[in-house]
């Protein structure tokens, strides 16, 4: 797999900041990544609770963060179209590291829910990163950059998981600590290397109007073509979030699983991850188009999901991964889709209302899979299904094709209006 950019712009912002801005969402991820594992563990020591009974709880942790995204991000992603993305990510790799501190220190749930409140309040840096590349990749290349982006994401979960699960096994905070080294790091990292992507003509002034989830919602309504193609994502993200919020948790219950194994599981989601969205997903998209990848990306999630629900045997899952690694070609195509069609000046915009609606389906997704995980494990269940939370992401994930249909047919309107125009 070759991560050499695709051809950014020259200048002091080309190859060097490409690789700057891919090394700095990798050391993220990995810092995020490493408390996956050890969180359900982590929980059931300050509850006192089984695994099952601690599920609900887990749900609630992730959404008070999903919250916070939900009003910081349009905010920080306006900030960025205003003062560049280097302050911006800058601010949210330090708080990072004091967030992973606190969860690291507590010995009461509420403490974790304070770490993760300052968690989603510095949330901020997937999204300005997407900015970033965009200030420095060319239109037609961006699809490929964005699936560079997506493989930092799974290099990411490929050591992070399983690193967070082996410490683990010898401490269920010792995950923590280390995330928050590495969020140290990456601050330290950035401060020295990371030049600003985004130049003084191409930067406006900050509004609050455009700075809120519902406004930059209302602003990108008007325009029909993204409209859909946000919903679309929007409920492709609800439905994938059974991932993060019940995958450690649906091990462990499901079968048996210690938090090394569960680590193992996510590091080999991580390598799929890392192989479709670095290797494949720039030819994926020559080879077949735009529209015709993201379908892809959305038919491989809903089979994938489905595998998941129905595995009866811990090694089936990794079978399914491969299949279910596909699913990452979604996100690059939709994004080369989007950003051609807005100004330079409104990238950080853009990926701050991407980011908000898909946080406002996070807000309400992780209580809702964790809610019908406990609801069909627990003693008190009617039926014992444990896939019973991929069985619905696999149902919301078909359900985005509607969207996206009314995307592309959108589009194609549009398309056809400005040639007859133009003509």
């Amino acid at each position: 797999m070759s991560l050499s950019p695709p051809s950014p712009r020259t200048g002091r912002l080309g190859r060097w900041a490409f690789l700057f801005i891919i090394v700095t969402v990798f050391i993220d991820i990995l810092a995020f990544a490493v408390i996956i594992p050890s969180t359900p563990f982590l929980m059931s020591e300050l509850t006192g609770l089984p695994l099952q009974e601690v599920t609900p709880w887990g749900g609630y942790l992730t959404a008070v963060y999903a919250v916070m995204n939900f009003i910081t991000q349009p905010i920080l992603g306006n900030l960025s179209d205003r003062y560049g993305r280097r302050p911006v990510l800058l601010i949210s790799m330090g708080m990072l590291s004091v967030d992973f501190l606190i969860m690291g220190f507590a010995h009461s749930l509420w403490l974790l829910f304070i770490g993760r409140i300052l968690s989603g309040l510095s949330g901020a840096t997937h999204s300005t990163a997407a900015a970033y590349i965009a200030d420095t990749t060319e239109a037609g290349e961006r699809a490929q950059a964005f699936g560079m982006l997506g493989a930092a994401f799974g290099l990411g979960f490929i050591l992070g998981p399983v690193i967070g699960g082996f410490l683990t096994t010898l401490d269920p905070r010792a995950p923590f600590f280390a995330a928050a080294g590495l969020a140290g790091i990456n601050f330290i990292y950035g401060s020295l290397v990371l030049p600003e992507s985004l130049s003084q003509e191409n930067r406006r002034p900050f509004e609050w109007k455009r700075a809120n989830a519902l406004g930059s919602f209302r602003h990108f309504a008007r325009l029909p073509r993204l409209a859909w193609f946000i919903l679309t994502l929007g409920v492709y993200n609800f439905a994938h979030w059974v991932y993060p919020a019940t995958f450690s948790y649906f091990g462990p219950i499901r079968y048996g699983w210690d938090a090394h194994m569960t680590g193992l599981a996510l590091g080999a989601v991580g390598v799929g991850a890392a192989l479709v969205q670095g290797a494949l997903c720039g030819r994926i998209i020559r080879l077949l188009g735009e529209e015709k990848t993201a379908l892809l990306g959305i038919l491989s999630t809903v089979c994938a999901m489905t595998g998941y629900a129905f595995a009866s045997e811990g090694w089936m899952i990794f079978l399914i991964i491969p299949l279910g690694a596909l699913g990452g070609l979604m996100g690059p195509s939709m994004n080369q889709i989007m950003t051609a069609r807005v100004e330079k000046n409104a990238q950080g915009e853009l990926q701050g209302a991407l980011a908000s609606i898909q946080a406002a389906g996070n807000i309400v997704a992780p209580i809702v899979m964790t809610q019908v995980l406990f609801a069909f494990t627990a003693e008190s269940a009617m039926i014992y299904f444990p896939g019973a939370a991929f069985l619905l992401a696999a149902v919301l994930t078909a359900a985005s094709l509607l969207p996206f249909r009314k995307a592309i047919e959108a589009d194609r309107a549009n398309a056809a209006l400005v040639a007859e125009k133009t003509s």
